[in-house]
């Protein structure tokens, strides 16, 4: 056994393996090796922890049977995947709110305020910037439009390729963030709990098929928000008792340089500052908000225009509380372990398994609490996968089925409701980033929010540019369009994957100090701790030889660019190469091509019109 002097860990011989609760649950073994090259661990996980997290899956599960009883209609594809746009402001403000507010949020944002400092509260005016984007420019064009599928607008704007081409990236982009939800939370909690890997991953993608394709959208918007905030709020009310209160957690922070909010660097290499924050962040959260076919599905199944604008506002208040409280948990953590940071001192891998290393610490006496940590944690997975999977079935059946297959509405809705064998290519690409964590990456770069911002920058900024384009530029063209989208992404990606392979030095990240005087360990314990003591920095094992020191040092400023910046790249590529090639190839009479209701200023004149009549 080993673990801290306070909660000395269980030692395995203290567990039967012949317990027949223990058989019930195979799946998630208490027993379980590490990945990596940290030593076995012993769950502190006890029968009511494992009913609590249980009775959250079953719960979820049953949400998807009820939807699928009081709805006996045979319904469209419409219906399935929109709800039949009769639904209410709340309910879908709620499913906005949780759909990307995943496991990443619960487990790696209290990391990074940990690691990075508190200056994350800044999304708070992201936010803010986002909902007023989203409602007032992409929001009215698309609801009147009536369209199902968010690239269905770029094959009426532009033309079929663009919509192709836009669908592809965005079925990418999905598959790939979706692998890092499904993987990043198992990992950590199969590190920290013992609970086994693939069993964690195996549960939740069972569950969302289930309820998700049963229930449909709405299924998914009554989503697990409660117990996500009931978990975040657990960990606070219990660190806030064992500290003495509110004020000494914030004197923690405060002594230990967390609560650096008041950065105003503009030197867009700074990891986070006011700026990196706030305007990437924007752009970031507007490709989601605004043109990812996940958000735009639901506020546009929303019975009237003005329940979709309301959602959207309601929402806010959600992000705001969910991000307001993974802030103040992660100070919660560094006011615990501040004088033995668990990373440092080898008790943990990587920084996403500290919030559940502190839940087994300090909830080790109240049998449930980590089992509600743990159903919080995948809350998130939950509505974040299956937000994936209605979202993907869209896109399958709207632009890849309909418009080269003619079958029928009732053949269509039982497509739709097939298309959770999406979730099979989510498996497949979480294998694939287990092997590229393995051979390439450090635990840090893959299960943290940069990993997941990354591609929602990479992809989504320039697929933001590309709709951009269209519903503000009458004079952009289709050969525009798509040379902006290619450039782009191009540009994104060259960026991003090199910032992989060449990390950007420490003055540029600025990671906070952390300490291990006090720590003090078992004395049966034999193992050397110095000798454990993991990297503060993500080191990649990939060489640089094909590359000379003259050629990395003119790039490395590209490649050290803040993360938050790769969205604003690609936007803004894509937006001036596409008015550029638009304005070369010709423009004259584009306007009366196409009906101007695709564009921003015909949306906002009938606006005005009906409010006025």
């Amino acid at each position: 056994s080993f673990g801290t002097n306070r909660f000395p860990l269980i030692p395995i011989h203290d567990r039967t393996l012949f317990d027949p609760f223990f058989m019930s649950f195979i799946l998630f073994s208490p027993i379980t090796k590490m990945s990596g090259d940290a030593p076995l661990r012993t769950s502190s996980f006890v029968m009511a922890d494992y009913v609590v997290f249980a009775l959250m899956l079953g719960v979820s599960a049953a949400v998807g049977v009820y939807y699928a009883c009081v709805d006996k209609s045979p319904g469209t594809s419409g219906e399935f995947l929109t709800g039949g746009r009769r639904l209410t402001a709340l309910p879908v403000s709620l499913s906005l709110t949780a759909s990307f507010m995943s496991a990443i949020t619960v487990l790696s944002n209290p990391a990074e305020v940990y690691r990075y400092g508190a200056i994350l509260g800044f999304y708070t005016l992201s936010y803010l910037v986002t909902m007023l984007v989203t409602s007032e420019l992409f929001l009215p064009v698309f609801y009147k439009l009536a369209i199902t599928s968010t690239y269905e607008y770029l094959e009426l704007r532009f033309n079929r390729a663009t919509r192709l081409l836009g669908t592809m990236l965005f079925i990418v982009q999905t598959i790939l963030y979706t692998g890092i939800v499904i993987y990043a939370p198992a990992l950590a909690l199969n590190q920290v709990t013992g609970m086994n890997l693939w069993g964690a991953v195996i549960s939740t993608g069972v569950v969302c098929t289930f309820y998700c394709t049963v229930g449909g959208l709405k299924a998914v918007v009554w989503t697990d928000l409660g117990v996500m905030m009931a978990g975040f709020l657990s960990v606070i009310v219990r660190s806030v008792v064992l500290q003495g209160g509110v004020m000494p957690i914030i004197s923690d922070s405060q002594r230990g340089g967390r609560l650096n909010v008041w950065d105003f660097d503009t030197n867009p290499l700074r990891r986070h500052t006011f700026w990196t924050v706030t305007v990437g962040g924007s752009f970031v959260w507007i490709s989601i908000y605004g043109i990812n076919q996940a958000q735009v599905q639901r506020y546009i199944s929303c019975k009237s225009l003005a329940h979709a604008r309301l959602s959207l506002y309601i929402n806010l208040f959600g992000l705001w509380s969910i991000l307001l409280c993974s802030v103040f948990a992660g100070m919660c953590l560094y006011s615990v372990y501040k004088h033995c940071d668990p990373w440092s001192s080898g008790q943990v891998s990587a920084s996403d398994q500290l919030m559940p290393y502190l839940v087994m610490d300090i909830f080790r006496a109240y049998p449930g609490l980590p089992g509600l940590f743990v159903a919080a944690a995948y809350s998130g997975s939950l509505s974040t996968v299956s937000s994936s999977i209605n979202a993907l079935a869209a896109v399958t059946v709207e632009d890849l089925i309909r418009p080269y297959i003619r079958l029928s509405e009732k053949q269509l809705s039982w497509i739709s409701k097939g298309m959770s064998k999406h979730l099979v290519i989510c498996y497949c690409n979480s294998t694939l980033l287990v092997c590229f964590k393995k051979y390439m990456l450090s635990p840090l770069v893959l299960c943290s929010p940069q990993a997941a911002i990354s591609i929602f920058g990479i992809i989504g900024g320039p697929l933001l540019g590309l709709f951009t384009l269209g519903i503000l530029c009458p004079w952009a063209n289709s050969k525009g369009a798509l040379s902006g989208l290619v450039s782009g992404l191009v540009v994104s990606l060259w960026v991003g994957i090199g910032a992989q392979i060449y990390p950007p030095p420490p003055e540029m990240t600025r990671p906070l100090p952390l300490s291990t005087t006090g720590c003090s360990f078992n004395s049966s314990n034999s193992f050397n701790w110095t000798s454990l003591v993991f990297p503060t920095l993500p080191v990649s094992t990939i060489t640089t030889a094909s590359f000379g020191d003259d050629d990395i040092s003119v790039l490395s400023p590209w490649y050290s660019l803040s993360y938050l910046y790769f969205s604003p790249l690609g936007t803004l590529i894509s937006i001036c190469i596409g008015l550029l090639v638009s304005v070369f190839t010709g423009t004259k009479h584009l306007y009366s091509a196409f009906d101007p209701r695709y564009l921003y200023k015909e949306a906002v004149r009938r606006k005005w019109n009906q409010d006025s009549c």
